[in-house]
């Protein structure tokens, strides 16, 4: 297998993480993979859903962080990995599982990827979201109302008791691993520009 190159996206919840790895996407096509921290959360088949709905999803605890290492490091090595797929409808892991093979550039993509010092370590490129917390939170409004089928009291309840408190104490301290810092996430184009250039240039 060639050498490989792992980007690491971070941010804030609806910071621009996607719309990020979306460019991404679009400029290498059949040469990236990505990764999502939110394919590994753990699961918890034993609790009812009204439990499910409760638990703290923005803790670095929530998810199964050394599995979603474990198959980093065997894409880079070339190998293919079978990854899990969550459901938010339900707010549980999903029995389905989906083959993902190595590419040439491998995203990890997630509010907490740059947390993990043994995540951040394999990543050639670490880079941070940085959006306004009042956008951040409209955007996340819209999103989990309309794709997730969340009420607004819901959303609003996780967002005051868990969401901003871990971004406070875990997202935005992990800003400093960061080699790029993009502010305005997607409507930045002339830093998505550069980070493109700059991964062509090593693969």
């Amino acid at each position: 297998m060639e050498k490989v190159t792992v980007i690491g996206v971070a941010g804030g919840s609806a910071s621009g993480k996607t719309t990020i790895v979306n460019e991404l996407r679009k400029n290498f096509e059949n040469d990236i993979v990505v990764l999502c921290h939110d394919y590994y959360y753990k699961s918890h088949t034993n609790l009812r859903l009204e439990e499910r709905a409760k638990l703290n999803y923005d803790h670095p605890n929530a998810f199964d962080t050394n599995i979603m290492i474990d198959h980093l490091k065997a894409l880079i090595k070339g190998e293919t990995i079978k990854r899990p797929v969550y459901d938010y409808t339900i707010h549980d892991r999903s029995s389905e599982e989906v083959i993902v093979q190595a590419k040439k550039v491998i995203v990890v993509d997630g509010i907490l990827v740059l947390d993990n010092q043994e995540l951040r370590d394999l990543m050639d490129i670490k880079i941070f979201v940085e959006t306004d917390d009042d956008e951040r939170l409209v955007r996340r409004i819209r999103r989990d109302a309309i794709e997730r089928g969340r009420s607004l009291e819901s959303i609003l309840d996780q967002y005051e008791t868990t969401v901003k408190p871990m971004h406070d104490q875990f997202v935005e301290p992990s800003k400093k691993y960061a080699d790029i810092i993009i502010p305005r996430g997607g409507e930045n184009k002339i830093a998505i520009e550069m980070i493109v250039e700059n991964i062509k240039k090593r693969i």
